[in-house]
């Protein structure tokens, strides 16, 4: 059910000021109503299965690496590839809600001028001519920027976002732009203004959030790679639930721009990149992973070290006081820790330092800086549901003064150096999303004592943006007809060793992403 006016699913803003369903002639209307293919595209698809697993089926399948590689060759078009995406918008996003500005034209021209630069000699980026899609909350020149508030629908964007530009550069054609939460706070997708986002696999259970569009627009096929933001686990827990692969990269890594806003936020919150492999989220962390100047936090630290090749010791935390995982969450666990164990790694439970306090902390810092502010905000400009999530985390979030966000901000300090310490002996962290199968639609409004378990079951992704280290989400198959997962963290900017640890979980466990929504 959507809140507000009765509005259709799949709603979608053509052009600025404008906003209509988009059907099939729509699409073939910017195109002049054809659907050729080029030869060099048939002999590709003739010859998949020659190459890599993604060169199957139509285009829209394809991972964005080999769509990147068959654009470079000159064996398809950014054109062909980027129709390809927009008729697969039309065919699943009536029943997901996932992209809610399409950006056909724009999309067709960018992919035509890509091609240009193709057929001209010019440099091509490392997603030149791939689909992509980015969240509703960043800004794109010349469209609002909502952050999924009615009352910013016209707050058109004067200049792209940084993470924007940065896809822009690296030759990333967008689609479209995904749904988030209103004010982007919620780990459900839904808000007054883009109605609801629903999960490819389950229409009665999150697609995550805030980044719940992202996540189902790339788990089924709209777009190769998704941009999403976390501060809370809104890229990793929305990649969890979706079956997809989803990384939290260190701060500094990719540059949010200008600074500005609360201490914790500022510290915690980065942009973050989903797909549907690994090797992708390296595509999109090295597109996005440029400098925009105003961005202090910025660090031209590498991608790739020496020693990311390779099996290391891995530190399990499969369980503690207070946190038990359900059996699908211990499954796997167990399955990522076999197949890492069989390639090598030494495979030893330990126990984190101070999660308990860490996951407390998070709320101390965040929700204390932003009482007056950001909970003001929610006051006046929030829906419903986001108002009656923050003001009961609020509620159970003890006030303290300026001494106690010192102390607050020291005792980060303090389990940031334990968690480095144990890094020290055991480089990567394997533990999970959440203790939790993927939540069911709105159990965040059930008041105070709802949040409380919330934060229990969605503690470990609290912990990696409170010491601002690297979270990966990796699937691990299907339980219940319900994707499961694992999270692998390490140091910062040691993205290279969460991506070579999930690289041979995910040959180990195959998904079967993009899916048709299954309902």
């Amino acid at each position: 059910m959507l809140l507000g006016s009765e509005r259709p699913p799949f709603s979608v803003q053509l052009h600025q000021g404008s906003s209509m369903p988009v059907d099939r002639r729509q699409i073939l209307s910017l195109v002049g109503g054809a659907l050729a293919v080029s030869p060099a595209l048939a002999s590709a698809r003739s010859n998949a299965g020659t190459g890599g697993q993604g060169l199957q089926g139509p285009l829209w399948r394809w991972d964005a690496a080999d769509l990147a590689d068959a654009i470079r060759r000159r064996q398809i078009t950014s054109r062909e590839a980027t129709l390809s995406a927009l008729e697969r918008v039309q065919a699943v996003n009536p029943k997901l809600n996932a992209i809610v500005e399409l950006l056909a034209d724009e999309a067709l021209a960018a992919a035509d001028q890509a091609d240009r630069t193709v057929r001209d000699g010019g440099p091509l980026g490392v997603l030149h001519g791939v689909p992509v899609t980015t969240k509703i909350n960043v800004d794109l020149r010349g469209h609002p920027t909502t952050n999924g508030l009615v009352a910013m629908k016209d707050n058109i964007a004067k200049q792209d976002s940084a993470v924007v530009a940065a896809f822009r550069k690296s030759g990333a054609v967008i689609i479209g732009r995904t749904n988030t939460p209103a004010m982007s706070f919620r780990w459900f997708t839904e808000n007054d203004l883009h109605g609801r986002t629903y999960n490819p696999w389950d229409r009665t259970v999150t697609p995550g959030g805030s980044s719940g569009g992202a996540s189902s627009a790339v788990s089924s096929g709209m777009g190769a790679i998704a941009h999403g933001n976390d501060i809370a686990g809104s890229v990793r827990y929305p990649g969890y639930v979706s079956g997809v692969p989803a990384i939290r990269p260190t701060l500094g890594r990719i540059s949010a721009g200008r600074g500005g806003g609360a201490m914790s936020g500022s510290i915690m919150g980065v942009e973050g990149v989903l797909a549907r492999s690994i090797q992708d989220l390296r595509l999109g962390l090295a597109a996005t992973s440029v400098r925009a100047a105003g961005d202090p936090w910025w660090t031209p630290a590498p991608l790739h070290y020496p020693d990311s090749e390779g099996p290391k010791r891995v530190a399990l935390f499969a369980r503690a006081a207070g946190y038990t995982p359900s059996p699908s969450v211990a499954a796997a666990l167990e399955a990522a820790a076999k197949a890492l164990s069989d390639a090598g790694y030494v495979v030893e439970e330990k126990e984190l330092p101070h999660f308990a306090e860490g996951q407390d902390l998070w709320s101390r810092l965040v929700m204390n800086e932003s009482r007056d502010t950001f909970g003001e905000a929610v006051r006046k400009y929030g829906d419903e549901r986001v108002r009656k999530e923050v003001l009961a985390w609020l509620e159970i979030t003890p006030k303290v003064d300026m001494r106690g966000l010192s102390e607050a901000f020291a005792r980060r300090n303090a389990i940031a150096s334990a968690w480095d310490l144990l890094m020290e002996d055991y480089p990567i962290i394997l533990m999970p999303n959440s203790w939790e199968p993927p939540m069911k639609l709105d159990r965040d409004q059930g008041g105070p004592d709802a949040i409380r378990e919330i934060l229990r079951i969605q503690s470990p992704m609290l912990l990696p943006p409170l010491i601002g280290v690297p979270g990966l989400s990796v699937p691990t198959g299907v339980t219940d007809d319900l994707p499961t997962g694992v999270q692998i963290v390490s140091r910062r900017f040691r993205e290279d060793l969460c991506f070579t640890a999930g690289e041979v979980i995910e040959r180990a466990c195959p998904m079967p992403t993009p899916i048709d929504p299954r309902w």
